[in-house]
């Protein structure tokens, strides 16, 4: 029991440290990028979008094979590497003299992108039954609290360098490494580790397992294309407003920490209530008609304060996510939830593949001498239209689905940016 006390602790502390970390870079790293293409606004949100692509298509690819390899070797070494590959590409970025450099830090940090996987894992494995759902919840609470401080952190230290912020984060996470060296025990016994099998760490078989819930397609393409259209706020955020109100990386930082905040009001305490309310199938029919309007809003937004409002009631769309997964968790059988989420986490990764390019690539044009209009908010119509097309998928799919008996509403939402 003594080794726990610590474990725990340190889990929360890489947990607090990766959103922290990424929160840090994110109010910078696309004004970064515009330095380097020489100020040319359309060519950097381009190259944003093919390195943000390119960090999620690592993580869709190796995410599988390093869980894997947690199972067979240990939670600790996996954590640990994870933690230098971060530190690494934090580095290479603050020292990067072009941006092909960029692009081995973005590989780097994907190929080790496994932290959440493993302390997922490792809090499993030290969880006595009567109190994982409490440490799981330290999940949350640990996304919430590094995104809240990460971008106005990120912000502040950006007034005195766009690479500052680099070598805060990856400073903080050389010394979580360190105290993870010397306070980390493995959490993995011996006898419940298991062989290395190649078919279990195939992304590809996740996605076709798919097809063992044909009642759910319906749904799960719904859950698809809404997760699709979310991509627009990690793709084009800080290039939007910095182009359409002039944000400098400190009120960029603000507004990211706002984000934050509301999003781990909704996750965190307003889902319960409202699906509890109304249930879920009306909460995500809801939730999908004010997701589209708040997207066009976006898009529409003139002046900063309406970004601000669009913030603050745009984020009960975030009531979407953990309905529809509540409803999906609740028609399939007790042995098949995980092959379920599993697969739910492989459509996730492959969004931020495509969501990213596309967006990007929206904005870049719209906002180039070659655009027929000068039209910023582009991606957030863009996103508006998606999310009608998953509200036209989610209704009969939602006539189809029966619970099964003694569901309870709600389940755990996943952490999001919004």
């Amino acid at each position: 029991m003594s080794a726990r006390k610590p474990a725990l602790s340190f889990i929360f502390i890489t947990l607090t440290l990766d959103i922290l970390g990424i929160g840090l870079i994110v109010p910078i790293l696309p004004k970064l990028i515009e330095q380097y293409q020489g100020g040319n606004v359309a060519a950097a949100s381009s190259t944003y979008g093919l390195l943000y692509a390119l960090y999620a298509l690592m993580q869709f690819l190796f995410a599988p094979l390093i869980g894997s390899l947690s199972d067979r070797f240990g939670r600790r070494p996996v954590i640990l590497i994870s933690l230098l590959g971060s530190a690494l590409d934090y580095f290479v970025i603050a020292f990067a003299p072009n941006l092909a450099w960029f692009a081995v830090g973005r590989v780097i940090a994907g190929l080790t992108g496994a932290n959440f996987a493993a302390a997922s894992a490792y809090i499993a494995d030290i969880s006595p039954p009567e109190k994982r759902a409490a440490n799981f919840g330290m999940i949350g609470a640990a996304f919430g609290l590094g995104f809240v401080i990460g971008p106005v952190l990120g912000g502040l230290l950006g007034q005195y360098g766009m690479k500052v912020p680099f070598f805060a984060a990856g400073g903080l996470t050389l010394l979580n490494w360190v105290y993870g060296v010397f306070v980390l025990p493995e959490s993995l016994a011996p006898e419940n580790r298991r062989n290395f099998s190649w078919a279990r760490s195939n992304p590809i078989g996740s996605l076709l397992a798919l097809r063992r819930f044909p009642t759910l397609l319906g749904l799960i393409a719904a859950y698809f294309i809404a997760l699709l259209a979310h991509q627009v706020y990690p793709s084009i955020w800080v290039l939007y407003t910095s182009y359409r109100f002039g944000w400098d990386t400190l009120a960029t930082g603000l507004s990211l920490a706002a984000v934050g905040v509301m999003a781990g009001g909704v996750q965190g305490g307003l889902t319960k209530r409202v699906v509890g309310a109304f249930g879920e199938a009306k909460t995500v029919r809801y939730g999908l008609i004010m997701a589209t309007f708040f997207y066009a809003a976006y898009g529409l937004a003139s002046q900063p304060w309406m970004i601000y409002v669009c913030i603050v009631f745009g984020s009960l769309s975030g009531l979407v996510t953990p309905a529809v997964q509540a409803l999906m968790s609740q028609a399939v059988p007790a042995d098949e939830q995980g092959a379920l989420q599993g697969s739910l986490t492989s459509l996730s990764s492959l969004t931020g593949i495509i969501g990213p390019i596309v967006c990007t690539h929206l904005f870049s044009f719209f906002v180039s001498e070659k655009a027929p209009i000068v039209l910023p908010g582009a991606p957030f119509f863009w996103s508006a239209l998606l999310m009608l097309v998953a509200l036209a998928f989610a209704l009969p799919a939602l006539r189809r689905i029966t619970p099964r008996s003694g569901s309870a509403h709600g389940s755990s939402p996943v952490p999001s940016s919004h």
